[in-house]
C-alpha cells in the first residue's frame, strides 16, 4: 500500500483516510486528493475498498449509542461544574468589598505620581483651602476686568 498526502496528485483508485475513517475515490489519473498535507491517506485496492465500506459503516451504527452516551455525560458534567463555578463566583462578588471612591483596597498597583506628592494629615486640609482660596481670588478679578 503506497502513501499518498492530502491534496496531491494521484492515479486514479481508492484511497483510505485512517485519521477519518472514510475511502475516497480517484476516478482518473492525475486527480487530487481532499483535504491539506497533514491529511494522509494509503492507495488500498477495489477489493479491499468494497469489504472496508460496509465495515465502517457497521462500527459507526454499532458505536452510535456510545457517542450519544458519552455527550450525555459530558453535558451533564458541564452542567455540574458550571454550577459550582457560578456558586464561587457569586460567593466572591459577596465577600469582595465594593469600590468607593478614595479608599484603597489593597490592590497591588502602584501609586501614581500625584498621590505620592499629597501631604499628609492637617497639611493636606490646609493646601487645599489654599487652592480653594486661590481660585476664588483668581475668579473675582477676571469678573472685575470684564465689568470695568
Amino acid at each position: 500500500m503506497a502513501r499518498f498526502s492530502g491534496g496531491s496528485s494521484v492515479p486514479g483508485g481508492y484511497y483510505w483516510n485512517p485519521r477519518h475513517w472514510s475511502v475516497t475515490p480517484v476516478e482518473k489519473d492525475g486527480g487530487k486528493l481532499p483535504g491539506n498535507s497533514s491529511d494522509r491517506y494509503l492507495r488500498i485496492h477495489w477489493l479491499v475498498a468494497l469489504l472496508l465500506a460496509p465495515l465502517l459503516g457497521g462500527l459507526f451504527v454499532v458505536f452510535l449509542p456510545f457517542i450519544g452516551f458519552a455527550m450525555f455525560f459530558q453535558y451533564l458534567f458541564r452542567k455540574v461544574t458550571g454550577s459550582a463555578r457560578e456558586g464561587a463566583r457569586d460567593l466572591a462578588a459577596t465577600v469582595t468589598p465594593g469600590w468607593r471612591p478614595g479608599e484603597v483596597h489593597m490592590t497591588g498597583r502602584a501609586l501614581d505620581a500625584k498621590e505620592d506628592d499629597l501631604p499628609a494629615g492637617g497639611a493636606g486640609q490646609k493646601a487645599l483651602e489654599d487652592v480653594a482660596a486661590e481660585v476664588a481670588r483668581r475668579r473675582a478679578g477676571e469678573s472685575g476686568e470684564e465689568d470695568g
